[in-house]
């Protein structure tokens, strides 16, 4: 089915920030495993793996469109030196995905793409479930310090 060339480079923009945004997550889950806090390093994991299968979706999609999924251009990461670094680095990371998911699923309704809206609307979901989380790690670093947070994340 031939999409809208303009949803189509959207949903390459959209490729481009879940690829970025998995290399950036796997290089601060390597780094809370280097530093032996488990548990961090298990749920900025899982996130990364999120994100693949966000992209994978949007490679899917595009190619459904008979789109070319441009997989060569990524953002630039925001790797943080320390543990509430990364995790401000991430909720900016999410802040983008969501801005420019919800710009695309109105183009996608603007264009009369249901199947398009539908699929954006879900991952919109999880990257809300995402920024969720990490702004509840930086309340608890607020709320009980970083050092006491830190102790609680070495399983």
């Amino acid at each position: 089915m031939k999409g809208n060339e303009k949803l189509i480079k959207q949903l390459n923009d959209r490729l481009a920030e879940e690829l970025t945004a998995i290399n950036q997550y796997m290089v601060h889950s390597e780094m809370c495993d280097n530093w032996m806090y488990a548990k961090l390093h298990k749920s900025i994991e899982k996130r990364a793996i999120d994100e693949m299968k966000h992209a994978e979706k949007l490679i899917a999609r595009i190619l459904f469109l008979e789109g070319r999924p441009i997989v060569s251009e990524l953002g630039k990461m925001h790797i943080g030196a320390e543990v509430p670094k990364m995790h401000q680095n991430d909720r900016t990371a999410e802040e983008a995905a969501i801005k420019g998911y919800n710009e695309s699923i109105k183009l996608a309704a603007e264009v009369g793409d249901n199947g398009t809206r539908d699929l954006l609307t879900a991952i919109l979901k999880e990257e809300e479930d995402h920024i969720d989380w990490i702004e509840a790690q930086l309340d608890q670093i607020t709320q009980i310090g970083a050092q006491n947070y830190l102790v609680e994340q070495m399983d």
